[in-house]
C-alpha cells in the first residue's frame, strides 16, 4: 500500500533514530548492515554525513556518506518498503549531494551489488557512470560490486 506523500523533510540522522533505522535496513536488505556499524555511521564527526528522510513525522528512509577530502562517498542507502517509488529515495540523495557540494565535494561515489539493476538504473540517471569493479566484495555471497561515479 502506497501512502499519501505528506509532509516531507530531510534533516541529519542522529543516535535516537538507530531503531527505525535498523528496521529499514532489515527490510532492505539480504544481508544487513549489524546495528553497531549503523550506530557507528550515526557517530558525529566530520567526516560522517548520515541523512533521514521524515514522512509524517516517521523516518521513512536514511542515507549514510562520508565526506573525504573533496569526494562525497554513499555507503549505504534504503527507503522503507512503503516509501519506495514516491520519490523519497530522489529527495534524499538530492539533499545528500547538495550538502556535499556546500561542503566542496567535486565527486560522488558509492558500490553497488551488480545484480540490482533497479539501484544501477536510479543512479545511472543521476548521471552516475560505471568507474571500476570490487570482485568478490560482497561477503555474504561474494558478489562484484559496481563502482559508480559522477562529479557534482
Amino acid at each position: 500500500m502506497k501512502l499519501s506523500p505528506g509532509e516531507v523533510t530531510v534533516r541529519r540522522g542522529h543516535a535516537d533514530d538507530i531503531t527505525r533505522i535498523a528496521v529499514i535496513e532489515q527490510l532492505s536488505f539480504d544481508d544487513p548492515w549489524p546495528l553497531i556499524a549503523l550506530r557507528t555511521e550515526l557517530d558525529t564527526d566530520d567526516r560522517r554525513r548520515p541523512l533521514v528522510i521524515v514522512r509524517n513525522g516517521e523516518i521513512e528512509g536514511y542515507l549514510m556518506a562520508w565526506i573525504v577530502v573533496d569526494e562525497y562517498h554513499i555507503v549505504n542507502i534504503a527507503v522503507s518498503p512503503s516509501g519506495r517509488r514516491g520519490g523519497l529515495g530522489t529527495q534524499l540523495l538530492e539533499a545528500g549531494l547538495d550538502e556535499a557540494r556546500a561542503s566542496g565535494c567535486v565527486l560522488a561515489t558509492l558500490e553497488v551489488r551488480v545484480s540490482n539493476a533497479a539501484a544501477i538504473a536510479f543512479y545511472q540517471r543521476w548521471g552516475m557512470l560505471e568507474v571500476g569493479r570490487r570482485p568478490r566484495y560482497y561477503a555474504d555471497n561474494g558478489e562484484d560490486a559496481l563502482i559508480l561515479s559522477c562529479r557534482i
